[in-house]
């Protein structure tokens, strides 16, 4: 009766848990009904937009930023790109256009990633004009005697063409006699450099402060995941700050970390964008403007220019995507810690190889499926003789067993002296208690460290591999729509794919190989596959193939493990066979 009671307990929490993680992942991440449908996972601003039903009519226009650009009425992006004077911006890596009114940097497309796996995806858009569905952009500007320099200013540009072989410099003539010019040039990734200068032909001094800022709504943000930071980001006195999101900006304040600024921006589990600022006494800061609006912004301290002298600052801008080998090269170029963009948690300098050794994978195997198959075995069979090493100890253990409880029954009135007895036993046996929970705390971090590696990996992102067309989203071949050729989509906790059922199965024949001998634990250890298999379904695909992997392996490891230590399987055997027997006995 009391396992039949255990079992109940158990199957009622499994189905709560499900329950509660669909409900969960709904209540925190809700998906209006009556959006667009998104391809795949939701990872770039325009998809989270269609996401998040984000339109020109309710996007916040960014109205009242100071510095910051004046508000802008709701436009859609074709029409925003397609009216006032541009500069384009063509680089090997980014295309774009720079706003010559205000002198914003607006519109910008990464060539390399798109949108969605369809051949005639359009690239990933991560700068667009303010007004529209998605405003991210940024703005070199200046404040001078207090007051910035006119949003609706239009500038002048010496070239049409912001490319790595041709910069641009833009100039604007204020009234007050002051000459402002922005020297602009691009490299051959996603860095953008501007020499801000300001000259003093008036008669008298000007107060003079250039500034940088990065403005976006949040409403097109991946999402803030334990393992994946999205948000406010920057590094400041060395460390690298994950502490912000978007919420915990109060609207109308600065939130000023502490330290000084290496680099600030915004993040998402891909893409970033960042302010580097030059030498020079800056304050960096963050604050939320209100309708989803935040900003990053480097200001210099004021600066008095006399008459007839003009003075320079220089400031850059990344935007692109988070590479991990590019953003080292970065960092080796002198951007402290811009490496720490993506957020590697603990465990970086184990994770870090890792990521190299997968791309050395793929170099081999040229396909990201298959180099993640790779990488699980090669982590596996590093791990071997830990796991070797915690069954000779559970062996161990198992052997001494019946004579551990000789001990306990002799001396179950005398605690002290059966711990005593029980170490005596262990000495005497060449037995330690704790070997076989050791091996297995190595493992936690190790296989920990390799799901959060594949789990950032931009590389993974639209990477094909059989049936599946983009290995950082769920798996597509969802069976109850018959794998996608029945026209509805289940809900999330009932949208099992073949990578979940497998999960599911392999797990099973794992605990399968596992004697137990206690009733209840064996009931959980029969349906907590299942459960995870519902759990670990809306994942990417390239998790659960390492998943479904590293449980073939260990399949594999524990057949053979058996073999080595016959032992541990029959003295387990034996004991859930006199557990059988004596509840046989007690039902007559």
């Amino acid at each position: 009766m009391t396992n039949q009671r255990n079992l109940l307990f158990a199957v009622v929490l499994s189905a709560l848990l499900l329950l509660g993680w669909d409900a969960a992942v709904g209540y925190l991440y809700p998906q209006p009904a009556n959006n667009p449908a998104v391809e795949g996972i939701a990872d770039t601003p325009t998809e989270m937009a269609a996401v998040s039903g984000a339109t020109s009519g309710t996007t916040a226009s960014g109205a009242g930023l100071a510095p910051g650009v004046a508000g802008a009425a709701p436009v859609t992006l074709e029409s925003a790109l397609a009216s006032g004077n541009r500069v384009r911006i063509d680089s090997p890596l980014l295309a774009g256009s720079i706003n010559l009114t205000g002198a914003v940097i607006d519109d910008i497309v990464l060539k390399e990633y798109r949108e969605t796996t369809d051949d005639d995806s359009p690239p990933v858009r991560l700068f667009a004009p303010s007004g529209t569905p998605q405003p991210y952009f940024a703005e070199f500007g200046f404040l001078a005697n207090g007051q910035r320099v006119p949003a609706d200013a239009v500038w002048e540009a010496d070239g049409e063409v912001l490319s790595p072989d041709s910069p641009v410099v833009l100039t604007h003539r204020g009234a007050d006699g002051l000459t402002y010019t922005i020297a602009l040039s691009i490299d051959s990734q996603y860095m953008i450099t501007a020499e801000q200068r300001v000259a003093n032909a008036s008669g008298g001094a000007a107060v003079v402060q250039p500034f940088a800022l990065i403005a976006r709504t949040s409403e097109t943000a991946s999402q803030d995941f334990f393992i994946a930071h999205s948000g406010p980001i920057g590094v400041f006195d060395g460390s690298a700050n994950y502490d912000y999101g978007y919420d915990d900006l109060p609207v109308g304040d600065v939130t000023t970390p502490e330290g000084d600024a290496e680099w600030l921006g915004f993040t998402d589990i891909y893409w970033l964008s960042a302010l580097v600022p030059g030498t020079g006494n800056t304050e960096a800061s963050f604050r939320a403007l209100g309708d989803n609006m935040f900003r990053a912004d480097l200001i210099q301290a004021p600066i008095t220019l006399p008459s007839g002298r003009a003075i320079t600052a220089t400031n850059r801008l990344f935007v692109g995507a988070k590479e991990s080998a590019l953003l080292d090269a970065y960092e080796d170029a002198g951007i402290e810690r811009f490496g720490l963009a993506i957020d590697w948690g603990w465990f970086r300098w184990f994770e870090k190889p890792l990521l190299w050794l997968l791309h050395q994978l793929y170099e081999l195997a040229g396909n990201f499926g298959v180099a993640i198959i790779l990488l699980t075995v090669v982590v596996r069979g590093v791990m071997f003789p830990v796991a070797q090493k915690q069954f000779s100890s559970m062996a161990g253990m198992k052997a001494i067993q019946p004579r551990m409880k000789e001990v306990q029954e002799k001396h179950k009135e005398d605690r002290v002296k059966q711990q005593q007895e029980m170490q005596k036993l262990f000495k005497d046996e060449g037995v330690n208690p704790l070997a076989g929970c050791l091996p297995l705390i190595i493992q936690i971090p190790i296989f920990f460290a390799l799901y959060k590696v594949l789990y950032l990996a931009i590389e993974m992102r639209h990477r094909s591999f059989l049936w599946i067309d983009d290995l950082s989203a769920p798996d597509p071949a969802v069976i109850l729509n018959a794998f996608g050729m029945l026209p509805f989509d289940p809900p999330g906790f009932l949208a099992i794919g073949v990578l979940a059922v497998m999960l599911g199965l392999t797990m099973w024949m794992t605990f399968q190989l596992n004697p137990v001998s206690d009733p209840m634990q064996r009931q959980i250890f029969n349906i907590m596959p299942w459960v995870l298999m519902f759990v670990m379904a809306p994942f990417a695909a390239g998790l659960l193939i390492y998943w479904n992997t590293s449980n073939i392996l260990t399949l594999a490891q524990q057949k053979y493990l058996y073999s080595k230590h016959p032992q541990l399987r029959a003295a387990a055997e034996a004991e859930r066979a006199e557990k059988a027997a004596q509840k046989t006995e007690a039902k007559e």
